[in-house]
């Protein structure tokens, strides 16, 4: 077991002096990074949590590592808590997918990352479509959907990118993408 040779008290006001500044510098930076031209922002309603997110997850050809973070977070296990590594190139997908479909409206988010243990109980439980070795447990999976847009233009949109897997599930009301192999079902 790691044990920290630093002193408990010091450890707290080095984290605690961090999300001060965080807090004092965080309102101008956000803004800052939305202007830039090549911002790529992305935005969230994870349907089982109820949290909402709008963050800009890269600039250019560069990811912006907090931003990662906090979508890892975002798009955690809802049913265990689990926090994954999401694949940055599926939040390229989804932002592609978006502007194929000139649509600002936030995902809607019915699972991002899950654990191997909340995937096998969904197998278990019967879940249609649950694969043995999801790419969700890898984070390079997220089903969702977005206000507004028929499934089927979702579906198609994503597919038009021939950018990774996509499956069209009607009856769910989803749209899964994935960044593995260009497949469809």
């Amino acid at each position: 077991m790691f044990k920290s040779e630093k002193n408990p008290r010091r450890i707290f006001l080095g984290h605690a002096t961090r999300w001060v500044v965080a807090g004092a510098v965080m309102p101008f930076a956000r803004p800052a990074l939305a202007s830039l031209p090549q911002a790529r922002r992305l935005e969230f309603d994870h349907l089982h949590t109820g949290e909402t997110i709008s963050v800009v997850f890269a600039v250019g050809e560069h990811y912006v590592p907090d931003a990662l973070n906090t979508l890892n977070y975002f798009l955690r296990d809802h049913y265990s808590g689990e926090v994954g590594t999401i694949d940055p190139q599926l939040f390229d997908l989804l932002f592609q997918t978006r502007q194929e479909l000139a649509c600002e409206q936030p995902f809607e988010v019915i699972s991002g990352y899950r654990c191997a243990a909340t995937n096998s109980k969904l197998r278990r439980a019967g879940g249609r479509g649950v694969a043995r070795q999801s790419l969700h447990m890898s984070g390079r999976a997220i089903d969702i959907r977005l206000a507004g847009v028929p499934l089927d233009e979702l579906r198609d949109a994503a597919l038009s990118l021939q950018a990774g897997g996509v499956g069209f599930y009607p009856r769910d009301e989803f749209v899964h993408l994935d960044t593995g192999r260009v497949r469809s079902w």
